[in-house]
């Protein structure tokens, strides 16, 4: 079963019991996009500065397979950045606390040929996470048809 699905049937319900793939996969396709919330703990290499960050998030977001758009960053006094990669699909953002060597990413994608966790699992190989928390949520029900 795709991790996606299991992280959204686990936020929706501690106690579930796995459906059957034929199941999950309509149910699935029914948001309008899979959004990632990635916490990263115990960095060893956060970047320092926003071309870096900058730098990172493209590459990351490129090797998902996202159509980069263009991007906005800041750095904060006297340390920490946030940036945000637009997509074509949606975007990419990271936010940096160098004083707690932690760092989150969402990634969201209206496309299901987008795979965040190609970008996930760069981002920690390139800030040496010790520890990640990651949950992925299926947004925008689609229950009913479209007009």
């Amino acid at each position: 079963m795709p991790s996606f699905l299991l992280s959204y049937y686990s936020i929706l319900d501690q106690d579930f019991a796995l459906p059957n793939e034929d199941e999950i996969l309509p149910v699935a396709m029914r948001g309008l996009g899979s959004h990632w919330l990635v916490d990263f703990y115990e960095c060893q290499r956060l970047p320092n500065d926003r071309q870096a960050l900058e730098a990172m998030l493209v590459i990351a977001a490129e090797k998902a397979g996202a159509t980069v758009v263009q991007s906005c960053f800041h750095q904060f006094s006297p340390y920490g950045l946030s940036g945000v990669v637009v997509i074509a699909e949606s975007h990419l953002a990271g936010h940096t606390w160098p004083e707690h060597r932690a760092m989150c990413i969402d990634f969201f994608s209206c496309s299901s040929k987008i795979d965040a966790t190609i970008a996930i699992a760069f981002i920690a190989s390139q800030v040496q996470a010790a520890r990640t928390d990651q949950r992925n949520i299926v947004r925008g029900s689609l229950l009913e048809e479209p007009l």
